[in-house]
């Protein structure tokens, strides 16, 4: 947890409004979860942190950018990443906790660790299926991309005359 010490927040001393906090998180951060999707990461994330007489209301945002690997064509490419995540902080019994957007603590708690929430809100702002942008326009010149092209149906085999293995069928309507 060294590593992570500085997103730790102690809010009992903080007084009652808006308080902001910067963090900068890159490639070591992702490393203390042992998640290596990336080959780089770089990205500034803030914590508003509303303290309200009984609960606090936390804002997560993150912007910046990771290297991925294109599921097709196994290149990397950059991968914009803009994200955010309201979270709201209760005190009481911590049984209670029943809803993704709440967390309850228990009373005699002074301060919380938000390294867990920035941790999940950036992994789940990754897209399931990664393509390279430049897959999309045409413009990327890969082996792997034209071996697929290349192993692509045919146009005449969508468009109107079928595959003769199929005719046999037609015969048994």
């Amino acid at each position: 947890m060294e590593v992570l010490k500085e997103f730790t927040i102690p809010f009992v001393g903080l007084k009652s409004g808006k308080h902001v906090f910067s963090f900068t998180i890159d490639n070591t951060f992702f490393k203390h979860f042992d998640y290596t999707d990336f080959n780089k990461a770089y990205l500034k994330a803030t914590l508003i942190l509303e303290k309200k007489p009984n609960f606090l209301e936390l804002s997560f945002n993150a912007i910046g950018q990771a290297k991925l690997q294109c599921d097709v064509s196994m290149e990397w490419f950059d991968y914009p990443i803009e994200t955010h995540l309201d979270l709201i902080v209760k005190f009481g019994n911590v049984s209670e906790n029943s809803s993704d957007q709440i967390l309850v603590i228990s009373e005699g708690t002074y301060e919380i660790n938000v390294a867990q929430y920035f941790y999940e809100m950036i992994v789940l702002s990754m897209p399931q299926k990664r393509v390279h942008p430049g897959i999309e326009d045409g413009s990327l010149e890969n082996d792997i991309v034209e071996k697929l092209k290349e192993l692509e149906p045919k146009e005449e085999n969508l468009n109107g005359s079928q595959d003769p293995r199929w005719n046999k069928l037609k015969d048994l309507l």
